[in-house]
């Protein structure tokens, strides 16, 4: 299979999404998303240390590339849901594999930063 974008390229567009889920924001959203719809307070509420302001920005930036779809409900006050998109939903064992692999490693990650920093210069 052949494709027309070559993430090695420095002006191709495939950049941007991959420096959209690097951003370790998306990835812990995306991450948050898996298990279903989620309104916004419920998401600054998980995910800690997140600014209202990061959230707002990278939930919208997040509804631009179609990765989730926001939703809201004639209430009051108004309830927005967010959720993972079907193009959001084929990144789910990606993104968990990512978001979850430090917790998995931080022990052999810290163990290597202090030797590193131990050895002699």
């Amino acid at each position: 299979m052949e494709f027309a974008y070559d993430i090695y390229e420095n002006r191709c567009p495939t950049r941007l999404v991959l420096d959209r889920l690097a951003d370790k924001w998306a990835l812990l959203i995306l991450d948050r998303l898996q298990s279903g719809p989620v309104r916004f307070n419920q998401l600054k509420r998980d995910i800690k240390g997140i600014s209202q302001k990061v959230l707002s920005q990278t939930l919208k930036k997040l509804e631009r590339d179609g990765l989730l779809v926001r939703e809201v409900f004639p209430t009051v006050p108004v309830t927005v849901e967010y959720s993972l998109s079907e193009l959001g939903t084929t990144l789910n064992e990606s993104v968990s594999a990512l978001a979850h692999w430090a917790e998995h490693n931080m022990d052999a990650v810290l163990a290597a930063q202090s030797e590193y920093d131990n050895r002699a210069p």
